[in-house]
């Protein structure tokens, strides 16, 4: 009888773990020793006594394609995607609340001197891709979504939230958003909110294989020591194993309800330590169920809440594709 498993994700979302490049050796710059030494490594329960932040945020985006165009010009017509973009930081202290909200149009093209597309219910204003095929088109729409995050999480850092915020992005840290924001070098607890990425699935296995084993060997709430790594930038990292919210869920797949959480380079080891036990210590408890959420238990609660409230304010698909489809007929 073969023996397996059934990983909990679920396969419309693609997989939580890549397992074609989990074998991969992977090219990143470790420094494994960081917490603990590496021949060490060992689960860790968070501290016991830890200052719980003020508020946890967390903030996401969706992108829809409202329609494929064609864009018509000199030559040949180039293809173009009309898209809706939001991005959002929902704030969980005692209740959770949506505080802030970007929402954008786009046509993305590589057509040259394409001009913005204006219809009765939306304009969609002109962005280049890299290239003509769909894939670029998506690349150019993802990035664009990827900006909108960025600014966001710069201005929830900086519109006066406390410090002892703690915002979860939902990803990889990416341009400034990387930066520890605090005021000097001795404590992540600075002027701005500590801010960590969260990143739901595995592309790659950065550890070598003892390491590895000591993630497969998490239980709920237990993480890794930290560690950093380099790849195109620089950040550290560790990894949390989530409860799975029902007995036997996951059934003891490799990785089942594993996250990885990275943040700024720049912090101090003990300081590290401290946001990596917080992170293990306020996230578990939001944990999805899987009859709740597909994606269960990696996409948190208020992350789930809050991608749901922002495709609602992305408007009504087919409203905006009519708009699309007479404002082409006018044109």
């Amino acid at each position: 009888m073969t023996v397996f498993t059934v990983d909990p994700w679920d396969p419309s979302y693609g997989q939580a773990a890549d397992e074609r490049n989990m074998l991969d050796d992977s090219t990143a710059e470790l420094d494994l020793d960081l917490e603990l030494p590496a021949a060490r490594w060992r689960p860790l329960d968070p501290a016991a006594r830890l200052t719980p932040p003020g508020a946890v945020l967390f903030l996401d985006g969706v992108r829809r394609i409202d329609a494929r165009v064609w864009v018509h010009g000199n030559g040949q017509p180039a293809a173009g995607i009309a898209a809706s973009l939001a991005a959002g930081v929902v704030a969980c202290d005692g209740s959770a609340r949506v505080v802030d909200v970007t929402v954008e149009r786009g046509m993305f093209t590589h057509a040259r001197g394409a001009g913005d597309i204006a219809t009765r219910a939306a304009v969609y204003p002109a962005r280049p891709a890299g290239g003509p095929g769909f894939d670029q088109l998506s690349l150019a729409m993802q990035q664009r979504l990827s900006d909108i995050e960025a600014e966001l999480a710069l201005a929830v850092r900086g519109s006066g939230r406390s410090a002892d915020d703690l915002l979860v992005v939902d990803g990889p840290l990416r341009g400034n958003v990387r930066s520890r924001g605090g005021p000097d070098g001795s404590s992540p607890r600075g002027q701005h909110c500590l801010t960590v990425g969260y990143i739901k699935t595995h592309h790659a296995s950065y550890l070598p294989d003892a390491q590895a084993a000591v993630v497969g060997g998490l239980r709920p709430g237990q993480r890794t020591p930290a560690f950093a790594m380099g790849t195109t930038w620089r950040r550290t990292s560790w990894y949390l194993r989530l409860p799975s919210g029902t007995v036997g869920h996951g059934g003891g797949a490799p990785w089942a309800g594993v996250v990885r959480i990275e943040c700024s380079p720049d912090l101090a080891p003990e300081d590290v330590t401290e946001l990596a036990d917080l992170t293990a210590r306020v996230l578990p408890p939001l944990a999805s169920a899987p009859h709740k959420d597909p994606r269960a238990p990696q996409n948190l609660v208020p992350i789930g809440g809050l991608e749901r409230e922002l495709r609602r304010r992305l408007g009504d698909q087919q409203l905006l594709y009519r708009a699309l489809r007479a404002a082409a007929m006018s044109a």
